[in-house]
C-alpha cells in the first residue's frame, strides 16, 4: 500500500508532520524538493506540501490530483490562500490548531479497504448468564467464516474475556493502553497493537487496576473497527456507562442473553430500562430452564433470537485455558452459525 507524501524543505515543520503521522499510526514518503516528489505525486494517497514548498510545486507544474493538503505554521501569511490555489489544495491548515484534523486525514488515508462493520452488542440479563462467552463465541465464529473481527471486552470487571479465548498471554495492548484514544484512528494500527489471531483481534483487559472507558475512546475504536472490520462484537457491562451508550447506539443487534428462571426475567428487565435508552435493536437469547422462550419475551416486550441449551463440559473446556468448543452440533456452535447467517442477509 502508498504512503502519504510530505513535500517540504522546512525541517522544523517536517519533524511537526512526522509526529502527527506518528501520531495517526501511518508511516509517510518525503519529499525535500517538488523534483523528488514526481515518483510519488500520483500515487501516494495524499499529498501534504508545505508552505515554503508551495510555489516552487506550483512552478514545476505537476498534473491536478485529489487529496492535497496545504500545512502552515504561519497565521498571518496573506499569500497562504493564493499558494492553495496554486497546488491545487483541498484546504489550508495552520499547525498547531489544526494537528487533530490533520491526524484524522492522514489516518483515512492509509486506511484500508473500507469494510463497513458490523456491530452486535452482547449483554448478560443478570449476572452469571455466560454473555461474555457468548460475545466471544460469536467472534470466533465470524473469524473462522473469514470474517476480519474485533472482539472488544468492555467490562473492566469482567476478569478478561481473553481468557475465554486462552489468550491472556498474547502480546498486545489493551485498554489502559488504548484509553487516551480519540478522534479518528487506523484500523490498521489498532489491529498492529493488539492481540491478532488471524481473523481475530482481541480488545481486553489486563490484570490490575481498571479505569473507566471514556466514551471518546470506545467511539474512536467503533468507528475505526467499522472500517477496517466485517464483524464488531462487544461484550457489556450490565451497568450501562457512557461508554457502553456509544456502544449499543452503533449496534445492529443488541443480544440479551437471559437465563429461564424467575430471577433471570426480574433482572433482565431492570436492565432492559437502561438499555433501551439507547437502542431499540434488542433480541433475547434465552438459556434454556424452567420458563418457556414465549413467556420471557412476552414479559420483556423484546423478540427472542434463539435459545441456547446447556453445553456438557463447556465450564471443564474454558478452566483448562481452551477456547469454547464451536462445532455443529454444540449448542453455541449452531446458535453463532444461525444468527451470523441471519445478520449477513439483512
Amino acid at each position: 500500500m502508498h504512503r502519504p507524501l510530505v513535500i517540504t524543505e522546512d525541517q522544523d515543520l517536517l519533524d511537526d508532520l512526522l509526529r502527527v503521522a506518528a501520531a495517526a499510526g501511518v508511516e509517510i514518503d518525503v519529499a525535500h524538493a517538488p523534483a523528488h516528489a514526481r515518483p510519488y505525486w500520483q500515487r501516494a494517497p495524499l499529498v501534504v506540501v508545505g508552505a515554503d514548498s508551495a510555489d516552487a510545486l506550483a512552478a514545476a507544474g505537476p498534473p491536478p490530483r485529489q487529496g492535497v493538503l496545504l500545512v502552515t505554521r504561519a497565521s498571518d501569511d496573506p499569500a497562504v490562500w493564493r499558494r492553495c490555489v496554486a497546488v491545487g489544495a483541498k484546504a489550508v491548515l495552520e499547525l498547531p490548531e489544526a494537528e487533530r484534523r490533520l491526524v484524522d486525514e492522514f489516518a483515512e488515508a492509509s486506511e484500508p479497504v473500507i469494510r463497513a462493520g458490523e456491530t452486535v452488542c452482547v449483554i448478560g440479563g443478570s449476572g452469571g448468564a455466560g454473555a461474555s462467552v457468548l460475545a466471544a463465541s460469536l467472534a470466533l465464529t465470524g473469524a473462522r467464516r473469514g470474517l476480519r473481527t474485533l472482539l472488544v471486552d468492555a467490562d473492566p470487571l469482567g476478569g478478561g474475556i481473553d481468557v475465554i479465548l486462552g489468550q491472556e498471554h498474547a502480546i498486545g495492548a489493551r485498554w489502559p493502553d488504548i484509553v487516551e484514544r480519540e478522534g479518528r484512528v487506523s484500523f490498521t494500527a489498532l489491529q498492529a497493537a493488539l492481540p491478532t489471531m488471524g481473523e481475530l483481534t482481541v480488545l481486553s483487559w489486563h490484570r490490575g487496576e481498571s479505569p473507566p472507558i471514556p466514551p471518546e475512546a470506545m467511539r474512536a475504536v467503533l468507528e475505526a473497527a467499522h472500517r477496517g472490520c466485517d464483524l464488531i462484537v462487544v461484550d457489556l457491562p450490565r451497568h450501562v456507562g457512557p461508554a457502553s451508550g456509544e456502544a449499543l447506539s452503533r449496534a445492529v443487534s443488541t443480544l440479551l442473553l437471559v437465563p429461564a428462571d424467575v430471577r433471570g426475567v426480574l433482572s433482565a428487565s431492570q436492565l432492559l430500562i437502561d438499555v433501551s435508552r439507547h437502542t431499540s435493536a434488542l433480541g433475547v437469547v434465552v438459556r434454556a430452564g424452567a420458563l418457556l422462550p414465549e413467556v420471557i419475551t412476552h414479559s420483556l416486550g423484546v423478540p427472542c433470537v434463539g435459545v441456547l441449551e446447556d453445553q456438557r463440559g463447556l465450564a471443564d473446556v474454558l478452566n483448562r485455558g481452551d477456547a469454547p468448543p464451536l462445532g455443529d452440533r454444540t449448542p453455541l456452535g449452531r446458535f453463532c452459525a444461525d444468527f451470523l447467517a441471519t445478520l449477513e442477509t439483512r
